[in-house]
């Protein structure tokens, strides 16, 4: 039995799908990342299954008890669940111990109890030497700690995460997303994580939903995702990549200004009339002559380029034509613009998206 279910979920505000036929099963103990730009209905979905916004249509059930559907609901307060908001919304009256310790008094433990669980769970985020300091004099890291601790001490069966990370500067960001992961590898709470940034979702995550328009476009573990993208959304979401856009005929895939061989697509029977694959700019190999491998090869054109220290960035128009493709290359791969080159596609590395067959 799924941990949390949601089915045909949907949420209307007037005229406007907020949300559209959301069908999503977590396991107990799965981290869970709702994906995708702004308005796409990833917040209204977490609100839904927080208990703060009634579903239109749809259910929403945990162990098999139903928490929503549009006839009523389950208070927020009923539900045995957490939510860290963006704000992190912790007390700033109150020390980092008394903010923990919050939720257990309100469960009306004993002295004891609250004061060993609190103890337990500071030193497990790291906060144990800082539990007599007030918010005003924490980081913006360690305020994020500590909101994480109040919602996790009180044990709940499903964590709600609605962008936690968006106040935080890039390398607070980095460093938060590797422990809001360790935190989770130590609980196994159930966890539903809402953020627009992919490389949280792919660094938290034991599984992505990627939301687009108020419905899911995909659903899949991040390896997966980031290289079978069945979508040209998810593609061009998940990190950067090259769609090639093509026309089968003959043995060959016609793209604009240069042709491939058809059969060297490991996929190819799967192949229809029009062709769209998403290459991704570290799976072409940049070279100064045409090598005997059995990839695709293409001549090409250095117009453009950039240095990024882990890697350059270069683009390379096909020598006959066409859109330029992106490219990136090792530190030691130096190329000079207007340089004539060839780039080397490995077919097994290319996705085909399949709605344009």
């Amino acid at each position: 039995m799924a941990k949390l279910q949601l089915s045909g979920l949907g949420k209307r505000f007037g005229e406007v799908a907020a949300v559209s036929g959301v069908d999503l099963s977590l396991a107990a103990g799965e981290f869970v990342s709702l994906l995708g730009p702004s308005g796409c209905g990833k917040t209204t979905t977490l609100r839904m299954i927080a208990g703060f916004i009634l579903p239109s249509e749809g259910s929403i059930a945990m162990d098999g008890a139903a928490l929503s559907t549009a006839a009523g609901a389950v208070p927020p307060e009923k539900r045995r669940m957490s939510m860290i908001f963006q704000s992190y919304a912790i007390w700033p009256n109150m020390t980092v111990a008394e903010n923990v310790a919050f939720g257990l008094k309100l469960r009306k433990l004993s002295r004891g109890e609250i004061a060993a669980k609190v103890e337990r769970i500071l030193g497990i985020v790291q906060l144990d030497r800082l539990k007599d300091r007030y918010p005003a004099e924490l980081s913006g890291g360690q305020q994020q700690r500590v909101a994480l601790a109040r919602a996790m001490v009180i044990e709940p069966e499903v964590l709600l995460l609605d962008e936690p990370l968006s106040n935080l500067d890039a390398n607070l960001r980095e460093e938060m997303r590797f422990e809001i992961r360790r935190l989770h590898d130590a609980f196994r709470i159930t966890t539903v994580y809402v953020t627009h940034d992919q490389a949280e979702a792919m660094v938290t995550s034991d599984r992505i939903v990627v939301m687009n328009q108020g419905r899911i476009e995909q659903v899949a573990d991040p390896f997966a995702l980031y290289n079978r993208p069945r979508t040209r959304f998810v593609a061009g979401f998940i990190g950067r990549t090259n769609f090639l856009e093509g026309t089968l005929a003959g043995g060959e895939i016609g793209f604009a200004g240069f042709a491939l061989r058809a059969d060297r697509f490991p996929e190819f029977a799967k192949l229809g009339r029009r062709v769209l694959f998403s290459v991704r700019p570290q799976s072409i190999g940049l070279r100064r002559a045409l090598g005997n491998g059995g990839g695709w090869w293409v001549e090409g054109r250095v117009v453009k380029r950039a240095y990024l220290g882990e890697y350059w960035d270069y683009l390379v128009a096909p020598g006959a034509g066409g859109p330029p493709l992106r490219v990136a290359a090792p530190p030691g791969d130096i190329f000079e613009i207007e340089d004539k080159v060839w780039l080397e596609i490995d077919p097994q590395r290319v996705a085909h998206i399949n709605e344009a067959s």
